[in-house]
């Protein structure tokens, strides 16, 4: 039983003081980890279960190579699939490979193209490492895990509880649906206000997807010029 599910399980019993400190101590691990991240950086996030020479492994691998020839720090969940990809792309790109792996009851295995990895026990810990070092967010095909990582990002952003920071979509057509039904229904309902849409930006291209990110970037800075 991993620690998450001792904790929301209910009747399950357990330490309430141990369970507070055990969380508090991995958010100060998966903090000194960030803090090793030493540039800009982009999390790459979608599908464990894709393969090697699969195509969102592979533009993930040219996604993730065309931030690490630029310089960036590239962070994953650290497992296999999208992940490995991106991963493995950052390092033949010379760029900062991050992985922040999971327990979970069927074991992901670390991939083996990380320069910066950690191991989380817990959801909530692992995700504010995700945000913490980025400046944005690449989103490929995936399922819950990436939806809940995606929704998480653009909860934070339209709260203003993290500043603005860009989303891109990755491969058009997968993500088409998701975003007429965002327009046609959450945007006409008025679940959501006009702006929020703009919050995601689509693409198929491995360039554009990478210069998007780094013209926000670039714009951040030149905003706050230290």
């Amino acid at each position: 039983m991993t620690d998450d599910r001792q904790i929301l399980d209910h009747p399950a019993p357990f330490d309430i003081d141990a369970s507070v400190q055990k969380i508090a101590d991995e958010f100060r691990a998966g903090f000194e980890k960030v803090t090793q991240i030493d540039r800009p950086a982009v999390a790459l996030f979608g599908s464990a279960r894709v393969k090697e020479g699969s195509v969102p492994y592979e533009e993930a691998r040219a996604v993730g190579k065309l931030f690490g020839e630029r310089g960036w720090a590239v962070v994953t969940g650290g497992g296999g699939g999208v992940m490995e990809g991106a991963n493995r792309g950052a390092q033949e790109g010379g760029g900062l490979s991050v992985g922040f792996n999971i327990v979970l009851p069927h074991e992901q295995a670390p991939n083996p193209y990380t320069d910066i990895s950690y191991t989380f026990d817990h959801f909530y810990a692992r995700k504010v490492c995700f945000v913490r070092p980025s400046e944005g967010f690449v989103i490929f095909p995936g399922g819950f895990g990436t939806l809940d990582e995606l929704y998480e990002a653009l909860t934070l952003i339209q709260t203003g509880t993290i500043k603005h920071f860009p989303i891109v979509l990755f491969d058009t057509e997968y993500w088409h649906e998701m975003i007429d039904w965002i327009r046609g229904d959450l945007l006409a309902d008025g679940m959501i206000a006009p702006g929020d849409l703009d919050l995601l930006y689509p693409t198929d291209d491995p360039e554009e997807a990478v210069g998007y990110v780094l013209g926000a970037y670039e714009q951040r800075c030149a905003d706050n010029p230290a």
